[in-house]
């Protein structure tokens, strides 16, 4: 008996989705769903913004966004938590109110639930390092830990998993510094 084989999920599928406090995401034509993010999802997203915030204040180099639409192809759109972008980058990857292109920095921030978290750290690892996102941070609430991913050869690898004590830099923002403990303060 042949396999049955199911027709790919596109882009302009998820504009038919109900508004009904789902996320809804397609990633290489396969359908992911999730409820809204929690309080605590919430905070360390505000957190993380925030910081950004102060260092752009200061360092005009682009902008941080929280969860963006970013439709790579007719079957990937997804909703990252926050981006990362230069106004250099800017012109290449907008177009239409959506990013249409890597930003240079895709943070996402675990939800509790073994289909979640596996959606983060393999399928969207996956597809951010194939359309080319420099960094990807992984914020793990639970274990207060931040889990940095460099572009590299074989794709975003992991370079660094920063907990408590320690401070997040990064090549792509020069003179940042983070504790990490802002990013986990309530």
């Amino acid at each position: 008996m042949a396999a049955r084989i199911e027709p790919l999920m596109t882009v302009e599928d998820l504009e038919a989705m109900p508004e009904d406090g789902n996320r809804y995401e397609v990633i290489e034509g396969e359908l992911f769903v999730s409820r809204a993010p929690g309080l605590p999802h919430q905070l360390l997203s505000g957190n993380i913004y925030y910081n950004f915030r102060k260092y752009l204040d200061d360092h005009p180099i682009g902008l941080i966004i929280a969860t963006p639409g970013l439709v790579f192809d007719q079957f990937s759109g997804v909703i990252p938590d926050l981006v990362f972008f230069t106004h250099a980058r800017g012109t290449e990857i907008i177009a239409n109110d959506r990013l249409v292109a890597a930003p240079d920095i895709a943070i996402e921030i675990l939800s509790r639930g073994g289909e979640n978290i596996a959606r983060d750290r393999v399928a969207k690892r996956q597809l951010y390092a194939k359309h080319g996102v420099k960094e990807y941070w992984i914020v793990d609430g639970a274990n207060r830990a931040i889990e940095i991913h460099h572009l590299g050869a074989k794709g975003l690898e992991l370079t660094a998993v920063l907990n408590v004590g320690d401070e997040i830099t990064s090549p792509l923002l020069p003179g940042f510094t983070c504790p990490v403990v802002n990013i986990f303060e309530q």
